[in-house]
């Protein structure tokens, strides 16, 4: 059975899912899950909080909690793609659909990164449109800016890149 937990964060509340074998869930809001006891010491759970946190903290730009992604083959294959984006960087849904085999599918990729259950740790944040604007985010553009500049200040961009997320 899932556990769940809400915690306070820079970016409002997130509510955090697991089961035994990984982390399913990491939602914007308090959204407590019908199905699931509020368990804040289950181990996922604790090891999530603690990463996340030294995230926040810019102490961290790699997650190593385990997850148990839900979803579609194809959302899968982009939600691992996700996870390849380094710490301070971005890319577009166009490369990513292209890293997929078949550029035509940038805007399945966009619809899969929008089913993202695992906000921040799996960063759908890090991709952006093709003219390089801020595009659609679960947790709103507000808190992909936030994102974005927090990793854009632990580790600053290379060379002379605008920023575009300055604010």
């Amino acid at each position: 059975m899932p556990a769940y937990t809400v915690i306070a964060s820079p970016v409002g509340p997130l509510t955090l899912s697991a089961s035994k074998a990984g982390l399913q869930e990491v939602r914007w809001g308090d959204v407590r899950p019908a199905d699931a006891p509020e368990t804040p010491h289950h181990p996922v759970l604790q090891q999530a909080i603690t990463q996340l946190t030294e995230f926040f903290d810019g102490e961290r730009t790699t997650f190593d909690v385990p997850l148990e992604m839900q979803g579609t083959p194809f959302q899968k294959s982009v939600w691992d793609l996700l996870l390849t984006i380094p710490y301070g960087e971005t890319t577009t849904y166009g490369a990513l659909a292209e890293t997929l085999g078949d550029p035509g599918k940038a805007r399945a990729v966009g619809l899969a990164n929008g089913k993202n259950p695992i906000s921040i740790i799996v960063p759908c944040h890090r991709v952006i449109g093709s003219s390089g604007a801020l595009t659609g985010f679960g947790g709103g553009l507000d808190r992909k800016a936030f994102l974005l500049r927090l990793e854009r200040r632990v580790k600053p961009p290379v060379g002379a890149q605008a920023d575009l997320f300055a604010g």
